[in-house]
């Protein structure tokens, strides 16, 4: 398998679905940050690039050694999926845990930050952005449920059925994606800051068990957030717009 390095790391996690896994672990942004080539990024996170290029060719044989399990596997082959399964499945999965852990993890930062937050006063200034991320999300993924999932979902039953679309209130899909991906951007960079007020999510040594599982909470909850945006910038939006675009040329 050839990794062509000057494609944008956005590029090389659409063909290669295993190199998300390798990137999170390397530490290269592949949703908000992937329009770098595979070579810049490398170079900003001083990786050498023949490392990261055996570790993503290793990544792929393994999961072509695992096809069923991949499948499975959020991204597995979600660029020929119906829109409407990678609809449910973000929903199900991404929309779900978003809920879920912000519900959680809101209390857990109070308490540590009551118990903590004097002598690690970066404490205050991590809860201050994620509680400001997780209303921007609430408010993100409410508008995506309620008007551009359904209309997507419309559109292609629509095209199925061999059907007119019927016309969006907002003009043309293209609208509605834009300000989604800058809220996405918005959420990009409170993940950021959250990661560098928390030094990498590296807890004090002294640290006790409800401030370590707090900042395992946040990484895992920034690595789920990259997966659920990757899906939507890098998947469903763009196929969406080319899905309407065809349909149009066609009427």
């Amino acid at each position: 398998m050839n990794v062509d390095v000057t494609k944008t790391v956005r590029e090389v996690a659409l063909n290669i679905p295993a190199a998300t896994r390798v990137f999170e672990t390397l530490g290269i942004d592949y949703c908000c940050g992937g329009n770098k080539s595979l070579q810049q990024a490398c170079g900003d996170a001083n990786l050498q690039i023949g490392q990261v290029i055996e570790s993503l060719k290793s990544a792929a044989a393994l999961a072509e050694q695992r096809r069923e399990y991949d499948e499975q596997a959020p991204g597995g082959d979600w660029q020929k999926a119906p829109l409407g399964s990678l609809i449910a499945h973000i929903k199900g999965t991404h929309h779900k845990y978003v809920k879920s852990e912000t519900a959680r993890l809101r209390p857990l930062l109070d308490k540590v930050c009551n118990v903590h937050g004097q002598k690690n006063p970066e404490l205050l200034e991590v809860r201050g952005r994620f509680q400001l991320m997780a209303q921007e999300l609430s408010t993100h993924m409410m508008k995506e449920e309620m008007v551009l999932f359904p209309y997507i979902e419309r559109m292609e039953e629509a095209v199925i059925a061999g059907e007119p679309v019927l016309p969006a209130p907002f003009g043309t899909v293209d609208k509605p994606v834009a300000a989604m991906v800058h809220e996405h951007d918005s959420s990009g960079n409170l993940l950021r800051a959250i990661r560098e007020l928390s030094n990498q999510y590296a807890p004090p040594q002294e640290a006790c068990t409800s401030y370590k599982t707090l900042y395992g909470a946040l990484e895992e909850f920034e690595r789920d957030l990259h997966q659920h945006i990757h899906l939507e910038n890098n998947i469903l939006f763009p196929r969406a717009i080319e899905m309407e675009q065809h349909k149009k040329c066609l009427q």
